[in-house]
């Protein structure tokens, strides 16, 4: 009873739009003085879910994507992948959805894919005809790869919220980030057939090898990481710093076009993102301390164990759970406050929590482009100056699509699970 008055407040709370982080912590807190836990132990709770190496990776791998977008690493990364693919069915829908791949490789979130690319894509798009929401909604749903390929900041987050290797977290991505590429670009060129797109001309050898060499140190970007990652160099933390290293040394050694305004400007956006972030899960494990004391997680996994012990099932239901939360909760909230209740019960099943990291990690990112919360359609929209409402119709179409893909990748654990086992052997 005292468990369901308290998780009430939290939802209370929320939907009277208190912040997320405070909607965490006020019940938390209320808790702990009902139950006459003394105040230090509060604030040990709050300041030691910071103590995390692996969290070290997060606010370097913001500061990649910021970089990234200040640079003009974002507009050779697109002019190589308008040249690999602009004479495809669709043209600039195939060209925008291979450079969302491409610049997730160093971006690893989806906004920071939308704020870095985003209006690059979406003018490009304009003019040659597309409409607006139409340029607005692919740029949005190609963005969910970002938080899939390496390096990726909500597989992070989870690994140290479910306990699990960030390394082999990271390298699982790397499949499921190629085929959710593959079928966006199929139904992509199926669309264009369909409704008429225009297709660009192909480009000659010499301007496609031309724009390769030129974009080949921001490319190799992932390929340091992975290599390094799997080579037992450096852990998924080292390899976040080695990669800001990375991306300095080649913006001003060989592209040439580093300032130190947009330096300033990419570390002052990643220390306020970073904040944001850091106390969210500061907030979520206090809260989780709370549902550990009632033993909440360990009522869920008898539960869930009860309804059923198929993992099949579970990870059904899991998608359920978490496609519906991703609705309202932005991912870094979701995967705190569900990896710890979800990850028990389906592991004692024999799901690989390098498999539900990748699960439940895309079913937020579809959460993403779903209203009400929907923050890479609202931030996509911003960016094309479109109504939302409009980009949402667009967005409409490719639902199935990412479905399918969630389907493929829930019950094919191998799409997730071959490469970190070749790889890391």
């Amino acid at each position: 009873m005292i468990t369901a008055i308290f998780i009430g407040g939290f939802l209370l709370l929320l939907a009277m739009g208190m912040p997320i982080a405070l909607a965490l912590i006020v019940p938390s807190v209320l808790y702990m003085f009902y139950f006459g836990y003394p105040l230090p132990t509060v604030a040990h709770t709050l300041t030691n879910a910071l103590d995390s190496f692996p969290l070290l990776a997060v606010p370097l791998f913001v500061l990649v994507g910021n970089l990234m977008g200040t640079s003009g690493i974002a507009h050779r990364l697109f002019h190589f992948a308008h040249l690999c693919v602009a004479h495809w069915r669709g043209g600039m829908v195939q060209v925008n959805i291979l450079a969302s791949l491409i610049f997730s490789g160093s971006s690893g979130s989806a906004l920071a894919d939308i704020g870095g690319m985003g209006a690059v894509q979406i003018r490009a798009m304009k003019e040659v005809g597309y409409k607006g929401s139409f340029a607005a909604a692919v740029t949005a749903v190609s963005a969910t790869t970002g938080p899939i390929f390496p390096p990726s900041i909500p597989l992070v987050i989870f690994a140290a919220t479910a306990e699990t290797s960030a390394v082999k977290l990271l390298m699982a991505g790397i499949l499921p980030g190629i085929l959710i590429t593959i079928f966006l670009m199929g139904f992509s060129a199926w669309l264009a057939r369909r409704r008429g797109y225009p297709t660009g001309e192909k480009a000659s050898r010499s301007e496609l090898w031309d724009a390769f060499v030129k974009a080949l140190p921001a490319l190799l970007t992932p390929v340091v990481l992975v290599a390094g990652m799997t080579g037992g160099v450096f852990t998924a933390t080292e390899a976040a710093a080695f990669t800001v290293f990375y991306i300095l040394l080649i913006t001003i050694f060989i592209y040439r076009d580093f300032k130190f305004s947009s330096l300033i400007d990419s570390t002052w956006e990643t220390a306020k993102t970073t904040v944001v972030l850091m106390i969210m899960v500061a907030a979520s494990v206090l809260f989780t301390r709370m549902l550990a004391l009632e033993q909440v997680p360990q009522m869920i996994a008898s539960g869930m164990l009860t309804l059923s012990d198929n993992p099949l099932i579970l990870l059904l239901l899991v998608n359920v759970v978490v496609l519906l939360v991703g609705f309202f909760l932005d991912t870094t909230s979701a995967i705190l406050i569900l990896a710890p209740l979800i990850v028990p019960p389906l592991v004692a099943v024999g799901v690989d929590p390098t498999h539900l990291g990748i699960v439940v990690v895309y079913n937020l990112m579809i959460g993403l482009i779903t209203p009400p919360m929907g923050m890479s359609l609202f931030l996509a929209s911003t960016v094309a100056k479109e109504p939302i409402t409009a980009v949402l119709r667009q967005v409409l179409p490719y639902y199935v699509t990412l479905l399918a893909v969630l389907v493929l990748l829930t019950y094919i654990p191998a799409i997730s699970t071959w490469l970190p086992s070749m790889m890391m052997n």
